[in-house]
């Protein structure tokens, strides 16, 4: 995880007890330890605990990968409404959804100038669509981001490492839907949405 700007907000404001019980009840419904979820995630098996028993306010980083583990969403553990903070993004959870077959997150996003971060990889399927208001942004898997300015719409599978980092001076204001398909024994129950970039201005990783 790296960071082009030092980032101007506090970690997070979710919750934390109830995010933590949370947590906690979706690992032990697994049977899983938690040195094991921590060891998945790729977090400190301290951070993990502190974050179980709400003594740790946990990044958005931490909280897609543990519950990418988990198979779960991020409104499973924090609903609707708080403000998360990564180490370069500021996001409101909006709006959390179901169709057959999937689960949706909507987000509003802010990421100050100057600021880049790499997220870790989500569950096997899961999609990002992500919209652009204002701003300039390098989005998507961290081997090949796609460039998106105002008005600008890139998807990726962000089932792998993803990146998201703002070119210029100017703070990028944008929307996030991510697609979560369900889980049977691991894998995606049904077919998975592979997605291309759709963009009016043409955006593209070259542009």
């Amino acid at each position: 995880m790296t960071s082009g700007a030092q980032n101007p907000y506090p970690t997070a404001d979710a919750g934390t007890s109830h995010v933590g019980r949370r947590i906690r009840s979706l690992r032990e419904e697994r049977g899983i330890s938690l040195s094991e979820l921590a060891r998945r995630a790729g977090v400190g098996k301290a951070t993990l605990s502190g974050l179980e028993n709400g003594t740790r306010n946990p990044t958005l980083e931490t909280l897609w990968a543990v519950t990418a583990q988990l198979g779960v969403g991020l409104a499973s553990v924090v609903g609707t409404g708080p403000v998360v903070h990564g180490t370069a993004v500021q996001g409101v959870l909006l709006q959390a959804f179901e169709e057959e077959g999937a689960t949706y997150e909507l987000y509003r996003l802010v990421f100050p100038a100057g600021s880049s971060q790499l997220s870790p990889a989500h569950h096997q399927g899961v999609t990002e669509h992500l919209t652009v208001f204002a701003g300039l942004l390098r989005a998507g898997p961290a081997d090949t981001p796609l460039l998106a300015g105002p008005g600008d719409y890139v998807t990726w599978r962000s089932d792998v490492p993803h990146t998201y980092a703002t070119l210029g001076d100017q703070d990028v204001h944008a929307s996030l839907l991510i697609r979560y398909p369900r889980l049977r024994n691991g894998l995606p129950d049904g077919p998975v949405r592979e997605p291309g970039e759709v963009s009016p201005r043409g955006a593209a990783s070259g542009r």
